[in-house]
């Protein structure tokens, strides 16, 4: 086999998936109104397309492509899969949404492919070129979508709050990139990471990379204090670009962090280690608080994923291969839970009316006594309450710290674990307690339903047998 051969193959769903989102973007130009539902259809298949080439061509070797930029190993495949297989459901979830706010346009579509290929070649970089461009290649997309609605002025505020801040991170994240890249003379992340075993914590140039990249990492993913933007860009984005932004761009910084920390820089462990610990005690407490004191769920799961990004820190710092998979293991769930969350919002709204409020959610037993049931196994996932993957989640990051002896740091995780316990059960009071404000009936497809209905039961199902999931994040790490 040819070295180009070799290439392609390895990168033929990113080639696939790009040429895909290249010809619905000249498609959809000749379509009338109408016919939009050509775009969200071949979008649809392009995912299920991709999702079957990345299973078709898994390995468990690591296989280097493009002068070792691009690499496929077991991590890049299976957060692939998630990532394409979220994202499908997502878009199910927004078609109805869309076209009762009279946005329903292909161009949605195209940025939700291009965002998706951006993740991509995030998860598979083996050069801070290519993660640095995929990054990119996501933030652009995301920062058209939150705007998307463009007659909504809140939306317009929060994609500028989020471009501005977002460019700002960017540039720090280059900025230690390019101290990296003048210490090793290389791009090449396995390069960096003999430069920082040789240099170690000792090179204080290297240390001003490592905060730098930190920063830029802690922005991406919404730790404290580089949270400032996550709740603006919640709450202001149309409620389908939320449930995008809040999944599967996470999986990918896991993957970021993954692949520049613990690949890259794992030779100064003993330096994030401690500036995680501090990230992810300052995430857990601020997030799990000021929680409490929202009105709006959209804000209420902000708040939330800022907490659950602590509890993710939590199994990186562990530095050690029980750790990571812990971290994986509570990012896919963490991806899920707030999928399924941010569905039933969209299920709750209608054109001219957001369902975004607290209150919003009173009687909803009364109203929907399934989706009821559905937000209740959600809502008890977030807070870590067996028989739900949460709990398992949660019980995966406590016992990887606890192996590292930071059994104080793990009792600090569950006191703010049990603060979060009221925010979560406040939306089961208002559901099963209290009577319905609006009385309208609610109405969705039945792809909506039936895909709602599968996120949150998964949910459940994995909380019941989480050996498949945990297993699978193990192995990649085995």
């Amino acid at each position: 086999m040819t070295l180009e051969s070799l290439n392609t193959l390895i990168t033929l769903p990113e080639i696939f998936l790009l040429c895909m989102a290249c010809a619905i973007l000249v498609i959809d130009v000749f379509l009338r109104e109408e016919q939009r539902n050509v775009s969200y259809v071949l979008s649809q298949l392009t995912l299920l397309a991709t999702f079957v080439l990345v299973l078709a061509g898994r390995t468990d070797q690591r296989l280097l492509a493009f002068n070792d930029m691009f690499v496929q190993d077991a991590l890049a495949d299976t957060l692939k899969l998630f990532i394409l297989a979220i994202i499908f459901v997502v878009f199910v979830y927004s078609r109805e949404y869309l076209r009762e706010r009279d946005i329903f346009k292909g161009e949605f579509y195209v940025l939700g492919l291009f965002g998706v290929l951006g993740m991509m070649l995030m998860v598979s970089s083996s050069n801070m070129l290519l993660l640095y461009l995929g990054l990119e290649l996501l933030s652009l997309c995301l920062y058209a979508m939150v705007a998307f609605n463009r007659d909504n002025g809140d939306a317009s505020e929060a994609a500028m709050k989020y471009f501005v801040l977002g460019a700002i991170a960017s540039g720090m994240l280059l900025y230690g990139m390019s101290i990296l890249y003048g210490l090793s003379g290389s791009l090449d992340i396995t390069v960096i990471a003999k430069t920082t075993i040789v240099g170690g914590a000792s090179n204080i140039g290297l240390v001003f990379a490592l905060v730098f990249i930190i920063v830029a990492l802690s922005f991406k993913l919404g730790a404290v204090p580089f949270h400032m933007w996550l709740p603006d860009v919640y709450q202001g984005s149309p409620t389908t670009v939320t449930s995008y932004i809040s999944t599967a761009p996470k999986i990918a910084g896991f993957a970021m962090i993954m692949r520049l920390l613990v690949e890259g820089m794992g030779g100064l462990h003993g330096d994030w280690q401690m500036m995680l610990v501090i990230l992810a005690v300052l995430s857990m407490g601020l997030g799990n608080v000021i929680a409490i004191a929202q009105t709006n769920i959209k804000r209420m799961l902000a708040y939330s994923t800022i907490s659950h990004v602590g509890f993710i820190l939590l199994g990186i710092l562990a530095g050690n291969a029980v750790g990571y998979a812990a971290a994986m293991f509570y990012t896919l769930a963490y991806a899920m839970m707030t999928l399924g969350g941010f569905g039933i919002v969209i299920y709750m709204s209608r054109a001219g009316f957001e369902g975004d409020q607290l209150d919003d959610f009173k009687g909803l037993n009364q109203r929907s006594p399934w989706f009821a049931f559905m937000m209740l196994i959600l809502m008890f996932s977030m807070a870590g309450v067996p028989p739900t993957v949460g709990f398992w989640a949660k019980l995966a990051v406590l016992g990887a710290v606890v192996d590292i002896n930071m059994v104080w740091l793990a009792v600090v995780a569950v006191a703010f674990s049990i603060i979060g316990l009221f925010y979560y059960l406040r939306i089961v009071k208002l559901m099963y307690f209290d009577d319905a404000i609006d009385t309208q009936p609610l109405e969705c497809g039945r792809d909506m339903q039936l895909a709602l209905s599968t996120n949150s039961l998964a949910i459940l199902v994995l909380g019941i047998y989480p050996a498949g999931l945990m297993s699978l994040c193990v192995g990649v790490f085995g």
